[in-house]
């Protein structure tokens, strides 16, 4: 059973704009921070962005100015807001969040959504 369901991805033109959602599934409970990672086939998964239960967010220079991360703790869903993205934001992106399972925090990835930018 996946335990985070990601959705948003899409094609869109270089300067356009992209927001992913990564929620868990029925049933789950994570905790309200998480973070993304994106992947292009052949390459290593690389971070993009985290923000933590306290509200602090960080992310990689490549996307500084241009993408947000937020949460909603009512939803407990997780946000990418994606910007001015470039044909080199192509790529898988990934959520990673704790989520509980048999009493315990676990960090799961979810399955992962396309994001690819024409130019």
């Amino acid at each position: 059973q996946a335990r985070l369901v990601e959705s948003g991805g899409g094609s869109v033109q270089a300067g356009g704009s992209l927001r992913l959602s990564c929620a868990p599934s029925r049933g789950t409970y994570c905790r309200e921070g998480g973070a993304w990672y994106r992947q292009v086939r052949g390459k290593e998964r690389e971070y993009v962005s985290v923000i933590n239960t306290d509200g602090s967010t960080a992310y990689t220079d490549s996307v500084k100015g241009r993408f947000t991360i937020s949460k909603d703790n009512a939803a407990k869903i997780v946000y990418l807001e994606m910007n001015t993205l470039k044909p080199e934001d192509t790529a898988m992106y990934y959520c990673k969040r704790a989520c509980l399972t048999n009493d315990r925090y676990t960090e799961y990835w979810g399955q992962g959504t396309q994001v690819t930018v024409s130019s």
